[in-house]
């Protein structure tokens, strides 16, 4: 994994990172973060040496004790700001995993229908879960080019 927000030689260096959009029976699964009062998809960035599967796996077990199998790709998301490069898969709990819980990372979590997403979920987040909600066989390629800062000024509650 190269680190982010540098460069060498004028070769730009960045972060790849994975999310994963959990779905069961028709709910969606997002975690509440332990350190900002807003709403998220579990995930982060992968470590060296690992597959995209094995890091969107680790993030979900890291960050709510869950375990699951990996599916589509829903997109990919340039975040220029940070130099990262996320993708996005849509996942479903594994038959043997535990019910997914609160971790030092994350406070707690919940099953949402798409109708009652929170309004304090992170719109990034939202962007790509909406766009997995769509279906579509193909992956989307997305920029998104708001900064963190720019996100968690929008209005929330909860």
């Amino acid at each position: 994994m190269a680190s982010s927000g540098s460069s060498d030689g004028g070769r730009a260096l960045f972060r790849v990172a994975v999310s994963a959009v959990i779905e069961r029976d028709g709910r969606y699964l997002l975690a509440h973060r332990s350190d900002i009062p807003w709403w998220n998809l579990p995930g982060g960035g992968l470590e060296y040496g690992e597959t995209l599967e094995e890091g969107v796996a680790r993030e979900v077990r890291e960050e709510i004790g869950a375990e699951v199998t990996v599916g589509r790709l829903v997109g990919v998301y340039a975040k220029p700001q940070k130099c990262e490069v996320v993708l996005t898969f849509l996942c479903h709990l594994r038959p043997d995993s535990p019910e997914p819980g609160p971790s030092e990372e994350v406070s707690r979590v919940a099953w949402f229908l798409p109708s009652e997403l929170p309004a304090n979920l992170l719109p990034k987040h939202r962007q790509r879960l909406e766009d997995a909600l769509r279906g579509g066989a193909e992956a989307l390629v997305r920029a998104q080019t708001t900064s963190t800062e720019e996100d968690q000024r929008l209005p929330h509650t909860g």
